[in-house]
């Protein structure tokens, strides 16, 4: 029991300040870009259609899937291309992606660079031969019968035409006006306040916790590195929960994992930014928890297995990506950290997931949806098998400490 705690302490701490805190400043930086620009960035996307597929792949490279939930209302609209959603989906990053560039940040400069230059060449060859998105649409259409198209066959024309279509009410966990209480609302916008205090420490104990070349940090209370590292992520954690479960709903209106064009002032970029850094923190931790606890309770060597797997392992991860969301590939970048998962299994679910991104066209077109999954898990497979043929599986590549 005692072994067990000490997993549970361990891994509420180390999320908040190996992940949650670097998370925090990423999707607030980009948060307070939409709202210095009033949107405009968005809207500036739409007029480069010769450079849209590597445009959107480099929304898509962005941490999060803010920038490529972006993307997906200007293909709805029809102001962007089919090839541009794919390189948007292949070049995702997700919010995995806070997980490995804080846990293993040369691995995913490596992953993440390998998806961008797939995402460029697989959204300008949609675009510019087809590569069958056609027989593959037919093909889903058979399936899923839906009242649009979801490819394109020539460049530049998207074939389900505009639609009206608004970003901000796709790809939520739930909706409505904030609600009001005498008790919870203060609560709430405290518990926020509070929580950027714990993420500004808890940026500062993890950048210095990086520089010291991540050492192992021993469970304990006090004003030592040790028992601040321990104290900020455990309030951290303890914040995050409260305002993802609890608190979101008296903030805002409840949602999270979606886009925002822009933000009626700043302090609805700092709630913004903190709920969506809570949700990472709740797959986080969930993640952390869910390997550690099951190495103890099968008692087996996971990468042991995973090396056993062979090419089994890129395939698998490839088909993780397909589940729409972060929260599996979380968990994915989080076994990978613990060195349990080779990069070449990495790299397929870096290329193939789509995270939050493709709840919007699932919302209007199931058929674009689920076409362009298959267009993001084909590459997947060939690059993942490829770079365990080539070089291996690779565990561990770029794991800090």
């Amino acid at each position: 029991m005692v072994e067990l705690a000490d997993i549970f302490v361990a891994s509420v701490r180390d999320g908040y300040v190996q992940v949650s805190a670097f998370v925090a400043v990423t999707v607030l930086l980009f948060s307070l870009v939409q709202y210095r620009t009033g949107g405009a960035l968005v809207e500036k996307l739409s007029d480069s259609e010769r450079l849209q597929p590597l445009v959107g792949a480099a929304m898509g490279l962005t941490p999060g899937c803010g920038g490529a939930i972006v993307m997906m209302p200007l293909y709805v609209r029809g102001t962007v291309s089919f090839g541009t959603v794919v390189a948007t989906l292949v070049a995702t990053a997700g919010d995995s992606a806070f997980v490995i560039l804080a846990l293993a940040p040369k691995a995913g400069l490596y992953a993440y660079g390998i998806a961008f230059g797939t995402a460029i060449v697989s959204g300008y060859a949609i675009d510019r031969f087809g590569v069958g998105v056609g027989r593959v649409d037919a093909a889903v259409r058979r399936l899923d019968r839906t009242a649009t198209d979801g490819g394109v066959l020539t460049r530049g024309a998207p074939t389900t035409g505009p639609h009206d279509f608004e970003a901000d009410s796709c790809g939520s966990h739930e909706r409505g006006p904030a609600r009001e209480s005498d008790f919870l609302t203060p609560l709430s916008h405290a518990v926020h306040v509070l929580w950027w205090v714990a993420a500004a420490a808890a940026l500062a104990l993890g950048v210095t916790y990086l520089l010291a070349g991540a050492p192992e940090v021993p469970l304990e209370l006090g004003v030592s590195f040790a028992g601040l590292f321990t104290v900020v992520g455990v309030t951290g954690t303890t914040l995050s929960f409260y305002l993802y479960f609890v608190g979101r709903r008296y903030l805002g209106d409840g949602e999270v994992g979606r886009a925002r064009e822009s933000f009626s002032d700043t302090y609805d970029t700092l709630v913004h930014a903190a709920m969506e850094t809570s949700f990472v923190t709740v797959w986080v931790l969930a993640a952390y928890l869910l390997y550690e606890y099951g190495v103890v309770a099968l008692g087996v060597d996971v990468g042991a297995l995973a090396a056993a797997a062979g090419l089994l392992a890129p395939i698998a991860g490839a088909l993780v990506g397909l589940i729409p969301g972060c929260g599996p590939q979380i968990v994915l970048a989080g076994v990978y950290a613990e060195g349990a998962i080779p990069f070449s299994a990495l790299t397929a679910n870096a290329i193939s997931q789509d995270g939050d991104a493709l709840f919007p066209l699932l919302a209007i077109d199931r058929t674009a949806a689920v076409v362009a999954s298959i267009y993001t898990t084909i590459p997947a497979l060939l690059v993942g098998v490829g770079l365990h043929l080539l070089f291996g599986p690779l565990f561990g590549l770029g794991v800090l400490g």
